[in-house]
């Protein structure tokens, strides 16, 4: 599925410490993927927080494995900010994973970034200033870690106007929407969820009514499904059916991929 060629794609990256570039169409799961592979939500509060580091490190828990630091930039993200947070959150995350605020081997580089973060994603690229672009290249460049920039269709050719970030790009990947197979299995679980098995032909047939409405796109799979539960509790059924999936669609707001 996606997700797993996003955790090699990833990998790949965080191995041999290059730039990697991910892009693709709004819902299809790319911030869900940065966001299971680092980790996030285990981690999210202590790189964000700096008074639960604090509390974390008296709570005496063990060391965690974190590899990976995730970074959403706000919109136009002025260059000094831009690098004063990643330098923040690599030297938070270096604190947790050596498990001592003044471990020694938690030496720095000249712009804070340490042994300890082994990448950093930075997700929604685009939202990025031309100058806060070449801070980031800087960064990379003074720092041993990889870097990984995930953003819309498009940044691809944003980002060919930077000779010098650019060169530096050596993974591609092309975040699509799910295949039919990888749809089933979505489905499957989902199904499984809910309560429900395969149930012959009227489940075939919203299998078929998902694929048209969703077209593989994974963010609308998700609230088609939550809106196709509540339909069917209104109702007291038992089974999903294309009816069901027909009245969950009018109950969105679908636009355009």
């Amino acid at each position: 599925m996606e997700h797993r060629r996003f955790c090699e794609f990833a990998d790949t990256v965080r191995t041999h410490r290059y730039i990697g570039l991910c892009y693709g169409p709004p819902g299809v799961g790319k911030t869900l993927s940065a966001e299971t592979y680092a980790c996030w939500s285990e981690q999210r509060h202590l790189l964000e927080m700096p008074h639960a580091l604090v509390d974390w490190f008296h709570s005496g828990a063990n060391r965690p494995d974190w590899h990976t630091v995730l970074y959403t930039p706000l919109i136009n993200t002025p260059p000094g900010r831009a690098l004063k947070e990643l330098t923040d959150m690599t030297n938070r995350h270096a604190m947790v994973r050596a498990r001592d605020i003044d471990d020694p081997k938690r030496e720095t580089n000249l712009h804070g970034a340490c042994p300890y973060t082994e990448l950093v994603i930075i997700d929604e690229a685009e939202r990025l200033t031309t100058r806060a672009m070449e801070q980031v290249r800087d960064f990379y460049d003074r720092s041993a870690l990889g870097l990984v920039l995930i953003g819309m269709p498009g940044i691809e050719k944003r980002l060919a106007r930077y000779p010098q970030l650019y060169s530096r790009i050596g993974f591609v990947h092309h975040y699509r929407t799910l295949a039919a197979d990888e749809l089933a299995t979505v489905l499957a679980t989902a199904f499984g969820h809910l309560g429900l098995g395969i149930l012959g032909a009227t489940t075939t047939e919203a299998i078929a009514a998902i694929a048209r409405t969703t077209a593989g796109n994974f963010r609308l799979v998700t609230r088609l499904l939550d809106q196709a539960e509540r339909v069917m509790k209104l109702n007291e059924l038992d089974r999903i059916t294309a009816e069901v999936i027909d009245a969950a669609r009018d109950a969105l707001v679908i636009g355009t991929m």
